[in-house]
């Protein structure tokens, strides 16, 4: 296989890893604040579950080939981003409906600002690889 090709699927595994990683770390963190505290903050505790599986369905998409999956990703990459940058600043517009750290609140500090900066990631390569 060539070079380019080698680069390509290499870079294309590790962007679904990333989102393998975070739909993992996103459903663990939102599941166990809706079972332990959802009346605390539901809104932000169903977003999150809603984002986690935002990232699942982005890393099938992602991982797959085809137009459909390609078509799948675009979509679920930008009601990623779309999703971060609305959750990210009503957070800090109303800090009372996100009391704790979800994976979209605070534009996703409490992940080190992955999911702020992965669809744009995503939506890049998906761009650059159109199927």
């Amino acid at each position: 296989m060539s070079e380019p090709a080698d680069r390509n699927r290499a870079s294309s595994t590790l962007i679904v890893i990333v989102y393998a990683v975070l739909a993992l770390a996103a459903t663990g963190r939102s599941s166990v604040q809706l079972a332990t505290a959802y009346s605390r903050a539901p809104l932000a505790y169903v977003l999150s579950a809603l984002a986690a599986v935002i990232y699942l369905v982005a890393t099938i998409a992602l991982a797959r080939r085809g137009p459909t999956a390609h078509r799948v990703a675009v979509i679920a990459c930008s009601v990623e981003l779309v999703g971060v940058l609305t959750v990210g600043a009503l957070s800090y517009a109303v800090p009372a409906l996100f009391p704790d750290k979800t994976v979209w609140s605070h534009f996703g500090s409490g992940y080190g600002y992955v999911p702020l900066v992965l669809p744009w990631v995503g939506l890049w390569w998906l761009r650059r690889h159109p199927q």
